[in-house]
């Protein structure tokens, strides 16, 4: 994982198709944005109630982006964390601690479904060290079209497991990070926490995890 590459760039496609598709509605009446602006909830039950949504949104839209695209191709987490957002709940302004739950939720669903395509795609025995190798060579989402990466990601997703475990804090910033896409400074408000606090984190994270994977064994 690339130390300050994990935000990747929206591209003007997908901010072109977003804006559009938010165009329809202000996203006021969305079962997500009740969800959002629900202060009653627990934050921890308005995530789990947002994530089937933003999950068949996100699955949708990795499958667009992924449809006909060469090898070599990787999903661009920023860009579509953002049109799913627009599309669930339109181009209104919300706080940025209510948009935080919506990241928590889009994280989680971007790694069920890398997960569920990367064990689609490897039937037989995983974990030995080329798989080992290709999870440490990872700087960003694996390449769908990949059998190596999509076996990398999987060792490297137990070890963000084993993180979580231990580290339930850090672990929360590799996951906004990673599979969300966000930038420190966004990954800072969306948990309440300092810029430099997310820093020490994600060094600590990928210290951690580069051990944890390299000391697996087969």
């Amino acid at each position: 994982m690339d130390d300050e590459g994990a935000g990747t760039a929206l591209t003007s496609g997908l901010v072109a198709s977003a804006f559009y598709a938010a165009r329809m509605t202000d996203g006021s009446d969305s079962p997500t944005f009740t969800l959002l602006v629900n202060e009653q909830l627990a934050p921890a039950e308005r995530t789990a109630k947002l994530l089937p949504l933003v999950y068949e949104q996100l699955r949708g839209l990795a499958q667009q982006a992924l449809r006909g695209e060469r090898a070599g191709h990787t999903l661009q987490p920023t860009a579509l964390v953002h049109e799913a957002f627009l599309r669930l709940v339109g181009p209104r302004q919300l706080p940025w601690q209510n948009r935080a739950h919506f990241f928590g939720a889009a994280a989680e669903a971007m790694r069920r479904i890398l997960v569920d395509h990367a064990r689609a795609r490897i039937a037989s025995k995983r974990g030995g060290p080329g798989d080992r190798r290709a999870a440490l060579a990872l700087d960003s989402l694996p390449d769908p079209s990949s059998e190596q990466q999509a076996a990398g990601f999987l060792v490297l997703d137990e070890a963000i497991e084993r993180l979580a475990a231990a580290y339930p804090d850090v672990a929360e910033v590799v996951r906004l990070r990673y599979f969300a896409g966000l930038d420190v400074e966004q990954t800072a408000q969306a948990l309440g926490i300092s810029a430099p606090t997310v820093k020490r984190s994600w060094a600590f994270a990928r210290g951690w995890l580069r051990d944890a994977i390299e000391s697996a064994t087969d």
